[in-house]
């Protein structure tokens, strides 16, 4: 693929014009991470190309003196080509033919060997990107479970897959995307398990994702993937964790990973599977049933419960007598959907803040919000502590969603829930739901619909969502990926 415009330069024998075209388009002596090790082997000169930062030092000072080392023991031969291949210490060495295929490797952190009188050169694989170990995910913790986690390099992440995938069947397809900035993507499938035409759809839609850079790697890459519009609901689900990914692997999902990113791309994904834990999987069936259970509640009380209680307090007569004490006692001077708003907004303004305080700070930040402003907006007659009841839990009830970009969807359409009630009330609160409902029984992603099991309805799949099974009785893969391959478990022949 040429870039920029650069046209296929075939590799010059004479390595004086390989070294002006590094001049010209690439900036040799100009940027100083860029370098030449210019050696002698046999009588025959040769340049290594290398960028600062991105390979191994250390393995590159090994082989230039198994190079070095040449020179003692061989005699002046014709073949100094296939003498000097022969040496290269390294698992990794390619053949390369043209200069800008030479530029994008060199770019990439591998080194690049060019030798006098030859059209073509080494490549070699000394990369070490900086980067940080796997250590656990901030977003996704779990009490008891696997504690490594995806990093930014790209070759530690398919390796901490792999490990906990060890199939012949599994593939990982490597593309570079970006005209300047060349990211890798890896899209990964098990081969019997993953449906041809959806690994064949995510394949060409990556392919054809033209664009400058992916500086914001997986997330540019799922805008070009679905298109999503102004539809807040997340259309693909992301981990950083490697046995998410793997389960999802083993259940026929794509996954893609953007090189620079901790997080990994599974796609197709319905609401549902925004919805669930590892947490649940980590504990006995009864336990995980009870654990999503509660879970569920919060996500019911994050999107409901406050145009519940605000319709309530519009329309007393609806409550029923045992229940009847709901809603605010003495009179306020703003009104309560003012109140509610300001609220939610301000728990909004609060997280905000907490994720662009420093960590030393936060603490002190979250003191002040609670105690300081909470108890003297009641006094001084601003909030009705009720509201502040009630927005309290709509929001823990947003952090309880597993789903960051679920939860913040779900927010959005809880304020536009109230802004319904406050116009129609009743029929506001009802048609405001069905709205809803229909958003997401028209959502699809990559051909998936985005509410099944629900609609449409599969009772098989639904009670695996609401009921967490044990896993000796989970024997069939969900169906919405269509797998290749039903069955989890090696089948008995004799049973049909």
């Amino acid at each position: 693929m040429s870039h920029n415009g650069m046209e296929k330069v075939p590799i010059s024998p004479k390595l004086t014009n390989n070294e002006k075209f590094f001049k010209d388009e690439v900036g040799l002596d100009v940027s100083f991470d860029l370098g030449v090790r210019k050696i002698t082997v046999l009588g025959r000169e040769l340049n290594i190309y290398y960028v600062n930062g991105l390979c191994d030092t250390m393995f590159i000072i090994e082989l230039m003196e198994e190079l070095l080392h040449i020179n003692d023991v061989e005699r002046k031969t014709y073949k100094v080509k296939e003498i000097i291949f022969n040496r290269l210490v390294n698992q990794q060495v390619e053949t390369i033919e043209y200069m800008d295929e030479v530029v994008d490797q060199v770019l990439s952190g591998l080194i690049v060997i060019l030798l006098e009188g030859e059209e073509s050169g080494f490549v070699i694989d000394t990369r070490s990107y900086p980067g940080r170990n796997p250590e656990e995910p901030d977003t996704e913790k779990v009490v008891r479970g696997a504690r490594d986690g995806y990093v930014e390099n790209i070759i530690v992440n398919t390796a901490l897959t792999r490990r906990r995938i060890r199939d012949e069947r599994l593939r990982y397809e490597i593309f570079q995307v970006g005209e300047r900035s060349k990211t890798d993507i890896c899209l990964a499938y098990i081969k019997d398990v993953a449906d041809t035409d959806l690994v064949d759809v995510v394949r060409k839609e990556v392919k054809s994702i033209d664009i400058d850079g992916l500086t914001m790697a997986d997330k540019t890459v799922e805008e070009f993937l679905v298109k999503q519009g102004f539809n807040p609901f997340p259309l693909v689900r992301y981990t950083e964790r490697p046995d998410i990914a793997a389960t999802h692997l083993l259940e026929g999902h794509v996954i893609l990973m953007v090189d620079t990113s901790p997080s990994v791309i599974i796609t197709p994904t319905t609401f549902f599977h925004h919805v669930q834990h590892v947490e649940e999987y980590r504990q006995s069936p009864a336990v995980g049933t009870f654990v999503r259970w509660v879970r569920f509640c919060g996500i019911f009380a994050s999107l409901f419960l406050l145009p519940l209680w605000f319709l309530m307090i519009l329309e007393p007569q609806l409550l029923p007598e045992p229940i009847s004490f709901i809603g605010p006692n003495e009179e306020s001077n703003i009104p309560i959907v003012f109140q509610i708003f300001l609220a939610d907004i301000g728990v909004e303004f609060l997280r905000l803040a907490a994720i662009h305080t420093p960590t030393a700070l936060s603490t002190a930040m979250g003191l002040i919000a609670a105690v300081l402003i909470g108890q003297i907006a009641i006094d001084v007659g601003l909030f009705v502590p009720e509201v502040i009841l009630y927005v309290s839990v709509a929001a823990i009830g947003s952090f309880t969603t597993p789903s960051y970009e679920l939860s913040v969807a779900n927010k959005i359409v809880r304020l536009l829930l109230l802004i319904s009630v406050a116009l129609f009330k009743v029929q506001g609160l009802v048609i405001g739901i069905t709205l809803f409902i229909l958003l997401l029984v028209g959502t699809r992603s990559l051909n998936t619909p985005y509410l099944w099991p629900f609609i449409p309805f599969s009772p098989k799949a639904l009670l695996m969502i609401l009921i967490r099974r044990s896993t000796p009785g989970a024997k069939i893969r969900p169906s919405i990926v269509h797998p290749k391959n039903r069955f989890r478990q090696p089948q008995d022949n004799s049973i049909e």
